[in-house]
């Protein structure tokens, strides 16, 4: 999942601010380009030619966080007799990025955009992704088109992928989304028919009418997670507020349209790999299954945090059952993330390879969806485009592949970095004032001397010193918080 941190709360002593420069400088992050990337940026944008086919009677609409301008995705949902018929727009990117010009390569570099609490390191330059290529309300813009048929049980039956002129009609935030959501009917479209045949007609319903029904498919797409094993690890956000000369801490759990959103987007990202499979050629989102020592492992920690993992139970349905609010639940959310690694992408051409499979997903799967924000998904959009079509993949597509793996690899895990030093730092913060205190804690894990633990009372997670148990709510006294290197220490009290 791509990273949207909420903003930071203003930085009163400055040190907050300071520890994240210095986080930005040790993995040489830069929110600015080099002037060659910035010339041609400007320069691609002059040449940037729209695509021929005319969809622009498609009332597409946005649904992203509040604020955001780099907006990859635009849908429009309608019913199809028994099923539904799903319209994604994809940003495009590659209209704006010469192959072996300068923003590529710089784009090569950064790999994808990363998030901090302070502000956002962009893939490519503004003038692109929040502007000439972003989906923007009102503005005509080129894009890779999904046309995804589904059944009455919104599986998908169909499959295709074309470029044309789009235009969004509204932007969501996910609030606003919500809230007209929650005061809303049942859909009341009943237009159906091929794509060409709407626009033709003009015969298209209202662009509100897709917020109930990406509600209805939504729900019956988590059914099918559901039924194919898959799971979702869904942490709540943290959100950093500025109070009486301190910092406060609140997790905010994600609304209901958020997973539903998310779901058209994996739905879209499992149908672009049955493609690259189908055509022998592009790069899939993999991850290994986890094995019986990890699974074991996480068991004897449900068991020992008070919500036993029932035996037969998939880890997926478990995992829908816990509650964020609830301390010790919370602690399973984060001890869950064991399940979930190893992932890493694939690359392939001629030869489909023997793992195709995205375990959490319980399915093979592709990023195609963010390439405002991703590197990858470029590249798959392109392979996807030329499959559909019956075109050859461009060579410089087909020679990018190979490397496309490392560059990711290196990239996702500069952002974990950047992710746990800016959260560390946070917490730090938070409780910066507050060293000699006391508070109550839940054992996550432990070990000979110690263990990590999670605080009810703000919401943070460390290092704690001294004889624990995992699954004991204890009483700790916070001995450091030191913004400068992010480091939190507690003693648990004898």
């Amino acid at each position: 999942m791509t990273r949207r941190p909420v903003r930071l709360a203003p930085d009163s002593d400055g040190r907050l601010a300071a520890a994240f420069a210095a986080l930005r400088a040790e993995l040489k992050l830069s929110e600015t380009f080099p002037p060659e990337v910035q010339a041609e940026a400007e320069h691609a944008i002059r040449d940037a030619r729209l695509p021929d086919a005319d969809l622009l009677a498609l009332p597409l609409i946005t649904i992203d966080p509040a604020g955001s301008t780099d907006l990859d995705q635009a849908m429009f949902l309608q019913r199809d007799g028994d099923g539904y018929r799903a319209y994604y727009a994809i940003a495009d990117v590659p209209a704006f990025v010469r192959p072996g010009g300068a923003i590529g390569a710089e784009a090569r570099r950064r790999g994808q955009t990363m998030y901090a609490p302070d502000g956002r390191i962009p893939l490519h330059p503004a003038v692109i992704s929040e502007g000439a290529a972003s989906l923007l309300p009102g503005e005509v813009r080129g894009a890779f088109v999904w046309e995804l048929g589904l059944d009455a049980d919104a599986r998908v039956v169909s499959t295709t992928v074309g470029m044309a002129r789009v235009r969004s009609v509204r932007q969501y935030s996910y609030p606003e989304a919500q809230a007209e959501l929650d005061g809303a009917g049942a859909p009341t479209s009943s237009a159906t028919g091929s794509l060409p045949e709407l626009v033709e007609g003009h015969d298209l319903v209202e662009g509100h009418d897709t917020l109930p029904l990406l509600k209805e498919i939504g729900l019956k797409r988590i059914l099918l997670e559901q039924e194919r094993g898959g799971a979702s690890l869904n942490r709540p956000e943290q959100e950093i507020r500025e109070v009486d000369g301190g910092y406060r801490l609140i997790r905010r759990s994600t609304l209901p349209v958020e997973d539903w959103n998310a779901q058209v987007s994996l739905m879209t990202g499992m149908a672009a790999a049955q493609l690259m499979i189908g055509g022998r050629v592009g790069i899939l989102r993999t991850m290994p299954a986890p094995d019986a020592e990890t699974i074991d492992r996480f068991r004897r920690q449900t068991t020992a945090l008070g919500s036993p993992w029932p035996e037969g139970q998939p880890y997926g349905d478990y995992l829908r059952t816990l509650d964020s609010a609830d301390p010790r639940q919370l602690a399973i959310i984060h001890a869950a993330s064991s399940l979930f690694r190893g992932a890493g992408y694939t690359a392939f051409d001629g030869e489909v390879p023997a793992e195709t499979e995205q375990a959490a997903v319980a399915a093979p799967y592709a990023h195609v969806t963010a390439p405002l924000r991703r590197l990858v998904d470029r590249f798959s959009l392109v392979v996807c485009e030329a499959l559909c079509s019956g075109e050859p993949v461009p060579d410089w597509v087909r020679g990018a592949l190979p490397t496309l793996p490392a560059i990711m690899g290196t990239s996702d895990g500069i952002a974990s970095r950047l992710d746990r030093g800016a959260i560390s730092a946070v917490e730090a913060a938070v409780l910066s004032t507050r060293v000699g205190e006391e508070f109550s804690a839940t054992v996550i894990s432990a070990r000979d001397g110690g263990g990590v633990i999670q605080l009810a009372e703000p919401p943070v997670t460390a290092e704690c010193d001294g004889a624990l148990r995992a699954g004991a709510v204890v009483r700790v006294t916070l001995l450091q918080a030191e913004i400068e290197t992010g480091t939190v220490r507690f003693a648990a009290k004898p």
